[in-house]
């Protein structure tokens, strides 16, 4: 796969997406698939942080509930983590959801910072929102709607983090069938690791 990026990373990127490998770690430790993601202010506050919990919320396609039992502290801009609620579970979808209600013009000149290049779903949560730009860890195990949010004006940089590709390429190893249904194949065939 080939590896695009249409801006240089800055310092700044390098230590946001060390927050996200953070959370796509935490997953990975939940059992669950390790992607995590940070969307994060022009002036460098965080303003939401999560990781995929498809796997922990028995979610097929991550926009249902979660289960009773299962509660999600979502951390954000508050000083304490909110209440445990209901919650998505995209890395991305997850992010945006701990930010809480933000005004359109909050999100416009944001950052998301995500470990693994974003699947469709995401990317229009991305576009949706006006993100101006995504910071993408690794896309070599998986290349998610890359182009599409260039075509749409997004800034798109791709760090090729070793971190980020030594998790996910593990998480693949140890768990094809999970991947893979993941990301809508059987056996995980889609990866290219």
């Amino acid at each position: 796969m080939q590896l695009r990026t249409t801006a240089t990373a800055t310092e700044d990127d390098k230590r946001f997406m060390k927050v996200a490998y953070e959370e796509a770690r935490k997953g990975y430790e939940e059992g669950g698939i390790p992607i995590g993601a940070v969307l994060v202010s022009s002036t460098g506050e965080i303003l939401g942080q999560g990781h995929n919990l498809r796997i922990q919320n028995s979610s097929p396609i991550l926009h249902v509930p979660s289960p009773p039992n299962i509660y999600i502290y979502i951390y954000s801009i508050h000083p304490t983590p909110k209440t445990p609620t209901n919650h998505t579970t995209q890395a991305e979808i997850s992010t945006l959801q701990s930010a809480g209600r933000l005004p359109a013009s909050k999100y416009a000149n944001t950052t998301m910072y995500t470990t693994l290049s974003p699947c469709s779903m995401c990317t229009g949560a991305i576009l949706l929102y006006k993100i101006s730009r995504v910071v993408i860890g690794e896309n070599r195990t998986f290349m998610g709607s890359e182009d599409w949010l260039g075509v749409k004006g997004v800034e798109v940089v791709v760090l090729d983090d070793e971190g980020c590709r030594e998790l996910m390429e593990r998480f693949v190893r140890e768990r094809p069938g999970d991947w893979g249904e993941d990301i809508g194949e059987e056996g995980g065939e889609g990866c290219g690791c």
